[in-house]
């Protein structure tokens, strides 16, 4: 017996050296070009590109009264340098991001000043919105402080004139201390039902992925500035239980404070939002789970006594789709999506509720922040986000420079105009 074993690896070891195996070449789709190399991304209609800096990930971004000059959003110039946006003073709220004249110590409460901007989108109209959490982290405790009202808000800018037009603000009812405000797209139709104003300037809906609190999925009235809440604490808004993503051949274990926190699984909730291209139904999944679930638009604008009940009945599990982040629509109604594990961005096509990759490269990792532009190309962030001291092994691992890739987009594929 042990002289065949010898045999046997003989004969192996022989063919190997004669025939290499099959390999993964680990790239496919178009060749992605660097738009820029830094973090999240709205591309307007003459390619001004913006970023975002979120204070509540990172406490490198918070402004404090030590570091003041810290800023939220910025504009990308073609130089390859950037200048805080709409203004520097926007973006510096007097004090800082933390109120410590509270116990506990809160998040400030400005709503005329950027406190925690997790995502810019620039809309059909070519106005850029702002989604502030109103959170940050305290750079000496590592923590999240909580939100106060005015803090959290959704913010219009006009790009022509580059000034702020309107602020929407939310009740506690809406905007939880808890809440983590992720993401944001914009419905511009007219005759929207379901709103109690005429509707004139669309809808909003915002996606919260609190790891503290509830999920759920906010739907603001853009004319008259109410807001309220649909899928609150349902379990297709919710992290799945015991979520192990793996990144570039890592498990990802999370803790909101490596320092004090024991680790557990991936705690997200609702993050990525989609807006089909029709405007008829509403994508989005949480990153701890591997579901692509929609719900028609006007179950979220209704909000009569059983419109909860109704939303959660209408809600529609689409099938796997990967560990993902953001998620993005073109004009051909495919819906795009970060697949963090696969080193790739894949589409979801709705037509026939099949998948496939769009584009995998060596180079992906954490797909963040995805943007579809006018110029036909798919805009994607690559952030390092499992490389943060908030994931196992609870060290500083990121490597400059954060990467904004763009594709061009298939079959024709543009920025939806609605």
């Amino acid at each position: 017996m042990f002289a065949k074993r010898i045999v046997t690896t003989s004969l192996v070891s022989l063919a190997v050296a004669q025939q290499q195996p099959i390999s993964d070449s680990g790239v496919a789709g178009p060749p992605l070009d660097i738009a820029f190399l830094y973090n999240g991304v709205a591309v307007s209609q003459e390619g001004r590109l913006f970023s975002n800096y979120p204070a509540g990930l990172d406490p490198n971004n918070t402004n404090t009264p030590q570091t003041p000059n810290k800023y939220q959003v910025a504009e990308l110039l073609p130089n390859g340098t950037q200048v805080p946006y709409p203004s520097a003073d926007y973006n510096h709220p007097p004090g800082g991001a933390l109120n410590f004249s509270t116990t506990p110590a809160t998040s400030a409460s400005y709503s005329d000043y950027l406190i925690g901007v997790q995502s810019v989108v620039i809309d059909s109209s070519n106005t850029l919105l702002i989604l502030d959490t109103g959170r940050a982290v305290d750079p000496a405790s590592a923590m999240l402080l909580p939100a106060v009202p005015g803090g959290p808000k959704l913010v219009t800018v006009d790009l022509a004139t580059n000034q702020v037009i309107r602020t929407y603000t939310f009740p506690v009812t809406v905007a939880y201390q808890d809440s983590y405000l992720n993401d944001v797209r914009v419905d511009r139709s007219p005759n929207l039902s379901g709103l109690n104003s005429n509707g004139s300037a669309g809808v909003a809906y915002i996606t919260d992925s609190s790891t503290e609190g509830r999920n759920g999925i906010i739907v603001v009235d853009l004319t008259s500035g109410e807001s309220w809440r649909h899928l609150d604490g349902d379990p297709r808004v919710r992290p799945l239980e015991q979520v192990t993503p793996y990144v570039w051949g890592q498990p990802l274990f999370y803790s909101s404070n490596p320092v004090t926190m024991p680790y557990g699984h991936i705690p997200f909730g609702s993050d990525g939002i989609a807006l089909g291209a029709d405007g008829q139904h509403l994508f989005f999944s949480s990153i701890a789970g591997r579901y692509l679930y929609s719900i028609p638009t006007s179950a979220l604008r209704d909000h009569s006594p059983t419109s909860e009940l109704m939303a959660q009945n209408m809600v529609q599990n689409r099938g796997e789709k990967g560990i993902s982040d953001g998620l993005e629509t073109d004009s051909n109604g495919y819906i795009y999506g970060g697949n963090i594990e696969q080193e790739a961005v894949s589409i979801y096509f709705p037509s026939n509720a099949t998948q496939t990759t769009f584009v995998r490269d060596p180079r992906i990792n954490w797909v963040d922040t995805l943007s579809v532009g006018w110029d036909g190309y798919l805009y994607f962030t690559v952030n390092q986000l499992q490389l943060t001291s908030s994931f196992y092994p609870g060290t500083e691992r990121r490597q400059l420079p954060y990467v904004l890739f763009k594709a061009p987009l298939p079959d024709g594929g543009k920025k939806i105009m609605t």
